[in-house]
């Protein structure tokens, strides 16, 4: 939605809100927090010009933004208790067989250093290393719509080795550093336990060239489609090569010309190949390298890195790739019209409940969206 939310979306917007607090209210032990949530949820989803902490307080009618501070930081109530609920309403809302997991970071471009987790960093939203946060998530994609579900703030080894630091931004006790990879993992984990409806899992390079990330996939019986560089190396036929290796012994004849999903300027197609790789038990779960080739320029190669059950097509592996590109319209939507990046608090406590409320707030939407009818064709499938 990159239009402003119109009268219709708003009322829409109340009553799937007003549903969600039902769903949520026993989380707060007082009333006043609990409404506040509510109306910052609203908030969120309202046509305010910006989503900080003055806008938020003029939204819910009050002359300070002192209560919504105390409600991101201070009052009583569990952040990731509500992570949880979201997880069952994204079950209920989107779940559907064959859903996707993807993971995925994004930065929040800060001022200062004393935002929890801020440091010089590399921040894809700047492009470039900035003074930014790093927060790592997990979006939930299935036939019915996408949204964001799980959120991490990563923080680097100079904030983790430096305690009086870390206790003046609230990180909890005993909090260590931990590497995007195994935030991303615990984030799975944590989906897969609370029953979302997921068979697969899609990430880019960061994630995907990781063996234990993929060793993790393989253990909780996920199928993966992650991107991987091409000096990857794989098992096969009995030896170790790289995966531009295996590209030149691609025939001419392996490749199919296939759509990975709708873009902006219509289906997104590619020519591409799959090739078996080796794996512990082949007949359990099998492998492969899928190799995308641009049809205007065939030296341009992307790889990815591929598990899941023998009987995959092609198709279904192409498919998942192009399921990745739903995580960056979930952060699209969730900065563009949820708020996501217009925090103004510096805690480790405020970053989670407002990224959290923020979640809510897409998923909202994302709910809303899930009972337009849709159509499409089935297509025939060709064997990996």
């Amino acid at each position: 939605m990159s239009r402003r939310p119109n009268r219709g979306d708003v009322e829409r917007w109340a009553d799937e809100v007003e549903a969600v607090g039902e769903r949520i209210g026993p989380r707060f032990a007082r009333s006043e927090p609990r409404l506040r949530a509510l109306g910052y949820i609203r908030g969120l989803l309202s046509d305010a010009e910006r989503k900080n902490g003055w806008q938020m307080a003029e939204w819910l009618g009050e002359a300070s933004p002192h209560a919504v501070q105390h409600l991101l930081g201070r009052a009583d109530w569990d952040a990731d208790a509500l992570r949880d609920d979201l997880f069952a309403y994204v079950a209920e809302t989107l779940g559907s067989p064959g859903g996707v997991l993807i993971v995925d970071e994004t930065g929040f471009v800060k001022k200062g250093t004393k935002s929890c987790g801020v440091s010089r960093q590399y921040s894809g939203t700047a492009g470039r290393i900035e003074n930014s946060q790093v927060g790592v998530f997990l979006a939930y994609a299935g036939a019915k719509g996408h949204a964001l579900v799980d959120r991490a703030l990563y923080l680097p080894k100079e904030w983790t080795g430096d305690r009086k630091r870390c206790r003046g931004a609230g990180v909890p006790e005993g909090t260590g550093f931990a590497t995007k990879i195994a935030l991303a993992k615990a984030m799975v984990e944590r989906a897969v336990a609370a029953g979302l409806p997921a068979q697969w899992v899609a990430a880019d390079a960061v994630y995907g060239a990781d063996y234990s990330f993929r060793h993790a996939l393989e253990n909780l019986g996920l199928g993966y489609v992650v991107g991987v560089r091409k000096d990857f190396a794989l098992w096969s036929g009995g030896r170790q090569v790289r995966a531009k290796a295996l590209l030149a012994g691609v025939p001419a004849g392996a490749w199919h010309r296939l759509s990975c999903g709708p873009g902006s300027k219509g289906p997104r197609r590619y020519d591409w190949a799959a090739q078996r790789t080796m794996s512990p038990e082949p007949k359990a779960y099998a492998r492969w390298l899928l190799m995308r080739r641009s049809v205007t320029d065939p030296t341009e190669v992307v790889f990815f890195a591929c598990g899941g059950p023998p009987s995959t097509t092609m198709e279904e592996l192409v498919r998942i790739a192009g399921t990745r590109w739903a995580v960056e319209e979930c952060f699209e939507l969730a900065k563009g019209d949820c708020g996501l990046d217009e925090y103004e608090v510096r805690s480790w406590t405020g970053w989670h409940r407002h990224a959290t409320l923020s979640l809510w707030a897409l998923a909202v939407v994302a709910a809303i969206r899930s009972r337009i009818p849709k159509g499409g064709v089935r297509k025939k499938s060709r064997g990996a």
